[in-house]
């Protein structure tokens, strides 16, 4: 009787510590062989799973916005009071860039050159912003809708919240209590309406 092909399990165990390991390094200083110490398996193991480095790194692409829809889903659920965009704006004020996952996104910004990565970057921020259309959208639906810029606008201005927001913790730019307000405060008026 054959083994079962542990493949996709073996995958899914590997991927969180290659998507740290490009996170913590970039692409380009991110060797395979890194790569496999840090998995603590041996390179031919990482290639039997992925076909190359470039591979590797369009799946922690994939893990970036993964993760963060898994930790979005799972705050959704978590209660019927207010609306789920509220929560999340709230949550992620405290929460925000603390997997430092952000920076796979941001090295990928310096391979753009690469049509498949960029390919992967732009299907990842369209993801996010789309997650986040649909939950202004159920916002404005439980306040009875509303005048004023579209749901679609305001989910990439939230978006560009966030990244502003990451930016500020990878440089230093301002403290972690000025980037949660950023998160809050801006948030609050782009999600409740106020002036554009």
């Amino acid at each position: 009787m054959p083994r079962p092909d542990r493949t996709e399990e073996r995958r899914d165990e590997l991927l969180p510590v290659v998507a740290e390991a490009f996170a913590r390094l970039g692409y380009r200083r991110a060797t395979t062989a890194t790569l496999a110490a840090r998995c603590g398996v041996r390179e031919n193991v990482l290639y039997r799973l992925w076909p190359d480095k470039k591979a590797m790194f369009l799946a922690s692409i994939r893990h970036v916005y993964d993760r963060a829809e898994r930790i979005w889903e799972e705050r959704a659920a978590l209660g019927p009071e207010g609306s789920t965009a509220s929560r999340l704006l709230e949550y992620e004020s405290r929460h925000l860039g603390e997997f430092g996952l952000y920076r796979i996104l941001f090295t990928g910004l310096s391979e753009t050159e690469d049509p498949e990565i960029r390919a992967h970057l732009r299907d990842t921020y369209r993801k996010f912003q789309r997650w986040i259309k649909r939950r202004i959208e159920a916002h404005d639906r439980l306040r009875g809708g509303r005048p004023g810029p579209e749901a679609e606008l305001i989910a990439w201005a939230m978006v560009g919240l966030g990244t502003v927001a990451n930016v500020g913790r990878e440089i230093d730019l301002f403290p972690a209590r000025v980037r949660a307000r950023l998160i809050a405060d801006a948030g609050r008026l782009l999600l409740e309406g106020g002036a554009p």
